[in-house]
């Protein structure tokens, strides 16, 4: 039976693990607390850890007139990095939404230290709750986020509610692959354990969730590829976790064993990292979950 967790387990993850991801993370000067993707054109670590942004800024662009200001919300917007480097570009407007006050924290202290208070902010809660106020969004986005919600139909009903008719919704996270290999089953087990994953969907069940809240799928596109897998950094992790892998100390040191199981995973093609767009297909009229 797959571990569940509950709100406060994944808030307590990040509370605890923020600040060793800002130190030691090789995207912690760009408030990237996801992973650097070497898409075509990249050329620089800076440019590598904000991909995923500047994809989510062409769909934009591409989708609303060109004087407008469009309102983005962030679903799981860990310390703003994401946020603020989009509104540093694109004349928007809008909110992150994360469930750590350590991350809301330094997300209000990025987004003041940048000049721009006056166009977006961040919330603390669960980006589920309709107690959470949140615009109303030409475009919302969730980096490495779906996966710690424990219920996806919950989180499609939201974003039904969130996104404006015909805009759009970009998911960005590890999707399963199919496998029929036990030791698959017990290296996402891993990964599931040690990063707090509640949801891991492959890319099916991902779309027949969206159209059942109303979402169109538009495309989605396989960034493995271009992940760094196999640095030395990552073999030592990966003997680090294997050495503590048995012993009791999930609760400090689960990062690290569940970083090297989804090493492994994207490796061996068990797990991959997709970028799905969605388009909201003008009503809001999901049902409640």
């Amino acid at each position: 039976m797959t571990t569940r967790f509950d709100q406060a387990q994944v808030r307590g993850y990040y509370d605890r693990h923020t600040a060793t991801f800002l130190r030691y993370g090789q995207g912690g000067d760009e408030g990237a607390i996801h992973r650097a993707v070497w898409g075509p054109g990249v050329e620089t670590r800076e440019a590598a850890f904000h991909y995923v942004e500047d994809c989510i800024a062409r769909h934009l662009r591409d989708a609303v007139p060109a004087d407008a200001r469009p309102t983005v919300v962030d679903l799981g917007c860990g310390v703003g990095g994401s946020l603020c480097h989009l509104a540093e570009r694109l004349p928007i407007g809008g909110a992150g939404v994360t469930l750590s006050p350590v991350q809301a924290r330094i997300a209000a202290e990025r987004i003041r230290a940048g000049g721009l208070e006056d166009r977006i902010r961040c919330v603390e809660g669960d980006y589920t709750d309709p107690g959470v106020e949140l615009p109303a969004a030409d475009l919302a986005y969730a980096i490495e986020s779906f996966v710690h919600g424990p219920d996806p139909a919950g989180f499609f009903a939201r974003c039904n509610r969130i996104v404006r008719p015909g805009g759009l919704l970009v998911i960005c996270d590890d999707m399963l692959r199919p496998s029929a290999d036990r030791a698959a089953r017990r290296t996402v087990d891993r990964f599931r354990r040690g990063w707090r994953i509640n949801t891991l969907l492959d890319r099916e069940a991902l779309r027949a969730l969206a159209a059942d809240a109303g979402f169109e799928h538009r495309s989605t596109r396989d960034l493995t590829p271009f992940l760094e897998l196999g640095r030395p950094r990552d073999r030592v992790i990966g003997l680090l976790a294997a050495l503590i892998g048995r012993l009791p100390v999930d609760a400090w040191l689960g990062h690290l064993t569940g970083g090297s199981a989804l090493q492994t995973c994207l490796r061996r093609g068990w797990i991959g990292y997709d970028l799905a767009l969605f388009r909201h297909a003008g009503s809001r009229d999901a049902p409640d979950v």
